[in-house]
């Protein structure tokens, strides 16, 4: 999929945005074999990883070949520590707020990936969060704008399989497997574009203070209302009537 991306935008720098368990080089060395140089890697940093300072410069009367690697710095943890103190307050737009978060960047060597990244680290009021990324001119502010908008992605991702049901398909065909959620992703999107052209915000459920936002279960008690009124029938007919686009018919009795 990621292939197919890059072949539309040729030439264009594609950064994949990934949670920490595809934040190796397994998924990065394909890629860019593929795809090319111009391909990095946006995603969270364990714990426990460990960090290298920059590789010394080669002296010209050094013997030898130059080191890949300089000292040793120490894992993600000892260093959050260590840079506290240092971390400077950034105004970023997270999760449709700007908002002021305390964070610290510096240029590391990653093993896990054989090159160097940018480790941003960032500090909430209980824990932190480090980030890195293989593009070294992203700023700060772009580093935790692009990996916030990825929980866009799950949120997505429980809508189709809790909300609409992808995960609860009774097919075992692998041609059946895949157009179930086709379908699932396709009433997916035609409920959010339903969303976007209401006049107003859909009232909440469960209203939570200080959020004005509705969620997707919202979206679906408004079209399931709409479908069961009397003048619903005219634009998608019952069954046991003449259907005047079956499309459409299927579209929507699939969303409501």
């Amino acid at each position: 999929m990621l292939l197919e991306i890059s072949v539309a935008f040729p030439g264009n720098p594609l950064l994949i945005v990934t949670d920490s368990w595809f934040g190796n080089d397994g998924l990065l060395k394909p890629m860019r074999k593929t795809v090319g140089q111009h391909c990095h890697m946006l995603s969270r940093l364990r714990v426990n990883t460990t960090l290298f300072a920059l590789p010394p410069e080669h002296q010209k009367q050094q013997l030898g070949r130059s080191r890949k690697y300089g000292d040793k710095m120490g894992n993600a943890t000892t260093l959050a520590n260590e840079f506290h103190e240092r971390a400077t307050t950034y105004s970023v737009n997270l999760y449709g707020k700007q908002r002021d978060v305390l964070a610290f960047d510096n240029i590391m060597m990653l093993k896990t990936l054989k090159c160097a990244v940018r480790v941003v680290w960032i500090y909430r009021r209980s824990q932190w969060v480090a980030l890195f990324t293989t593009d070294l001119d992203l700023t700060v502010e772009q580093i935790i704008e692009y990996y916030g908008a990825r929980w866009k992605i799950e949120a997505g991702f429980k809508e189709i399989k809790q909300e609409i049901g992808s995960s609860k398909s009774q097919t075992r065909n692998c041609h059946a497997v895949t157009n179930h959620l086709n379908f699932c992703m396709m009433a997916a999107t035609v409920t959010w574009i339903y969303a976007d052209h209401l006049n107003k915000a859909p009232q909440r459920c469960y209203a939570v203070n200080n959020r004005s936002h509705f969620a997707f279960s919202d979206v679906r008690k408004l079209i399931t209302q709409a479908a069961l009124n009397k003048d619903f029938v005219s634009f998608c007919p019952k069954p046991d009537k003449p259907i005047q686009n079956s499309f459409i018919d299927a579209l929507l009795r699939m969303v409501a």
